[in-house]
């Protein structure tokens, strides 16, 4: 099959797109005719190498799955003996440590849930990273309650433009936070407010916030805090990935849990996980009209280096996709 591939670290001229070995499943895992594929900050992290500190889990010296991407939208063509809820036909979207920029992709039965009906695959294929992180950092870091007033640092991004979403859904008034070109876009998907970060900071306000979800990660700690309620809540969905040094800037997330041990304020940091459970949820909002995926750019699966410089070059308004088998 036809998949983009790297033998060595580097940037987007390490990938190639090249021949390999259709990856074969196991008796509770799931083959999958990859229609679409999404782009996130993990695959720039996947591909460099960078922070080091994720070498540890995706291999010290070289990656150890050749195949990049994660995210996916396709149908299902064969499944395991331990496989029952999917069947060959059924349109899935989920994740693959397969890697899904690729003609076919073999994933855990636990990591696929049905595609949204209201959504193309390359609407679906956008959703399973970003929007279970967003998800996540609302319903569970956050514990958005209806009536709140929740910020949104990065409202446009990947993760950001689902959270602006998800938060409204669950009651919340939403500012958010981005530049001044995508402010009527980050006001569509239901913000009431936005500070544009170019003209004003994010403690414009004063310390009004209930919850705030950072997506950007290049802000200090110091500075969010000085937006929040005396008892808010922080909320750090984002590493900046391209911040240098063993941890970028996941640092922050390692910081928070001790700074929050001398404040009454809760800071935290999000280990998203990928579970068919939080893409059975993200579907019902999908079905029911209250989450829309945001798509800035597609790219043809043998473009996809080029779609990987467009995300490192920073600050799309919401996510960018990878198309096959059109």
């Amino acid at each position: 099959m036809k998949a983009i591939a790297q033998d060595v670290y580097g940037s987007a001229d390490v990938l190639r797109l090249r021949e390999v070995d259709r990856p074969p499943i196991g008796a509770d895992q799931v083959l999958v005719q990859v229609h679409a594929a999404g782009v996130d900050p993990g695959v720039w992290v996947c591909m460099t190498g960078r922070p080091y500190g994720a070498r540890v889990a995706f291999g010290l010296t070289r990656p150890r799955v050749a195949v990049r991407g994660r995210a996916l939208a396709g149908v299902v063509t064969a499944v395991g003996s331990g496989v029952t809820r999917f069947q060959p036909g059924d349109e899935v979207y989920g994740t693959t440590p397969s890697g899904s920029y690729a003609e076919y992709a073999a994933a855990p039965r636990e990591r696929l849930a049905p595609k949204p009906a209201r959504l193309s695959f390359e609407q679906a294929a956008a959703v399973p990273i970003s929007g279970v992180t967003a998800l996540e950092a609302v319903r569970d870091g956050g514990r958005v309650q209806p009536g709140q007033n929740v910020m949104v640092v990065g409202a446009a991004g990947g993760i950001g433009s689902y959270a602006v979403q998800i938060a409204k859904a669950f009651g919340a008034r939403v500012t958010g936070v981005c530049s001044t070109g995508k402010a009527e876009l980050v006001r569509s998907l239901g913000a009431e407010e936005v500070i544009d970060y170019t003209r004003e900071e994010v403690d414009r306000d004063g310390p009004r916030h209930d919850v705030i979800i950072d997506t950007a990660g290049c802000r200090p700690l110091s500075l969010l805090r000085r937006a929040l309620t005396p008892r808010g809540t922080l909320v750090l969905a984002g590493g900046g990935h391209d911040a240098g040094g063993l941890l970028g800037g996941y640092t922050r997330q390692m910081r928070a849990p001790f700074v929050s041990m001398f404040t009454r304020q809760h800071l935290r940091g999000l280990a998203s996980r990928e579970r068919a459970q939080e893409l059975e949820e993200l579907g019902r909002l999908i079905d029911a009209g209250a989450v829309t995926p945001v798509i800035d750019r597609t790219y043809h699966l043998g473009e996809a280096p080029d779609a990987i410089r467009y995300l490192a070059e920073g600050h799309p308004a919401g996510k960018i996709v990878i198309t096959l088998n059109d």
